[in-house]
């Protein structure tokens, strides 16, 4: 008995719903007429321009073929997908990201995106390069060492291999990320490790996800935003700032926002992810994210003039993520452990909470054994034990009259009964 391996057929390729907007209005169409040729509402076709919703099926391909974008790049599919853009890859500052990939309803990619595709094992994973993410690398900021360049990974790895890869795009621009939202170097690797085990816990649940990256970061921030983490005494202090006053100013300003403009603002102006994605991330609404976003500019230009700069096509603020880019590479923070050690933590834990259960469960059907065992079958109510009650008169009977009494009742039985006469029936 063989396993096929032909999967379904391809979905029409979709561009960012920005493109979509732009080619739509190319086509001088209107949404209600979009809509009547698909057979959906306006407010669907709206929903498809801001990102909330793809479509899906016929409809899909009927959209695609109304506005003509057969030729343009698709857009992330529900295939697994492990891209390097969700972390703040190494950039020379300066150089940041175009405006079509920082665009506010797609998340952004970088050079070597890498998409990882569901294999009909469940077991295993494929990873296939994808052909439109050839970009010329970047280099890094003067006085520091170019970054070395990611492995290849071959096709058809095994679940361990395509989490080694994951692990190997996201972890060191992850744990950037950390620093710049904690301020603390033991803190941003706990985070990022944390982060990972669970992911090598749940794999099947992360591989099937449309942004495992995404996923594993969102973890990581969770885990770094904690406020139990203020009760542990290594983790109560942030570390020393940059010596550079310039870097200082913009990381104590940084520090001083809080935790949820923070890291909005991180995913926003640093990261590169649309409002629309920042906002499903930080678990907001689209309005709540956009004014934490802008109150979180207006703290830090308040504090620092200079980073009231312009803003791209994307809404970012390209002097803030140029700041934010250069920050986060000038910093030194501990290198992530490798992702063997990572999953072998992962499997001691999950070996170690599994004989936990394991025992408890033990001691719970023990318990009860013993106590049904030895519980009685009938209940019997306990006798009070025997004690002397005082202050109470011995019982006598009737008591002895006294003369008073004597004399009262001899007075009675001598008068006679005055009342009306008994009337006693006659018959007829």
């Amino acid at each position: 008995m063989t396993r096929s391996t032909a999967g379904p057929a391809p979905a029409a390729p979709l561009p960012s719903p920005k493109e979509r907007r732009r080619l739509r209005e190319a086509r001088a169409l209107s949404e209600e007429q979009v809509a009547a040729a698909v057979g959906v509402t306006p407010a669907t076709v709206r929903a498809w321009e801001t990102g909330r919703t793809d479509p899906r099926g016929r409809r899909r391909a009927a959209y695609v073929r109304l506005i003509g974008c057969a030729g343009h790049r698709p857009a992330p599919s529900p295939s697994v997908e492990a891209t390097g853009s969700s972390t703040m890859s190494p950039t020379e500052p300066g150089t940041g990201p175009s405006a079509d990939a920082i665009a506010p309803d797609a998340p952004t990619r970088d050079a070597d995106a890498l998409t990882l595709t569901r294999d009909p094992d469940p077991e295993a994973l494929t990873l296939t390069r994808d052909p439109d993410a050839d970009a010329p690398a970047t280099s890094a900021p003067e006085g520091h060492e170019p970054a070395a360049p990611v492995p290849q990974p071959r096709a058809g790895l095994t679940a361990e291999e395509a989490y080694d890869a994951l692990y190997t795009l996201t972890a060191p621009g992850l744990t950037r990320q950390m620093h710049l939202l904690t301020g603390r170097r033991k803190l941003s690797r706990e985070a990022v490790e944390h982060a990972f085990r669970t992911a090598w816990q749940r794999w099947p649940e992360v591989a099937r996800d449309r942004d495992p990256a995404g996923w594993v970061r969102a973890m990581a921030y969770e885990y770094a935003m904690s406020p139990w983490h203020r009760l542990r005494r290594t983790h109560r202090r942030a570390d020393a700032p940059p010596r550079d006053p310039a870097r200082r100013a913009l990381f104590e300003a940084l520090l001083g926002l809080p935790p949820s403009y923070r890291r909005t603002l991180l995913l926003h102006d640093a990261v590169g992810l649309g409002l629309p994605e920042t906002a499903a991330e930080t678990e907001a609404s689209t309005p709540a994210a956009a004014s934490r976003l802008l109150n979180a500019r207006a703290t830090l230009a308040e504090r620092l003039p200079e980073l009231a700069g312009s803003v791209d096509p994307g809404g970012r603020s390209t002097v803030l993520q140029e700041r934010l880019g250069a920050l986060a590479l000038a910093e030194e923070v501990p290198e992530p452990p490798p992702a063997t050690a990572v999953r072998a933590g992962s499997e001691r834990v999950a070996g170690l909470w599994t004989r936990a259960a394991l025992c408890f469960g033990v001691l719970l059907v023990s318990t009860t054994a013993f106590t049904l065992h030895t519980a009685p079958t009938q209940y019997e109510q306990p006798l009070a034990p025997a004690a002397r009650v005082g202050g109470v008169p011995p019982l006598g009977g009737p008591q002895k009259l006294t003369p008073q009494d004597l004399k009262l009742q001899k007075s009675l039985r001598g008068q006679l009964t005055h009342g009306p006469e008994r009337l006693v029936p006659r018959i007829p």
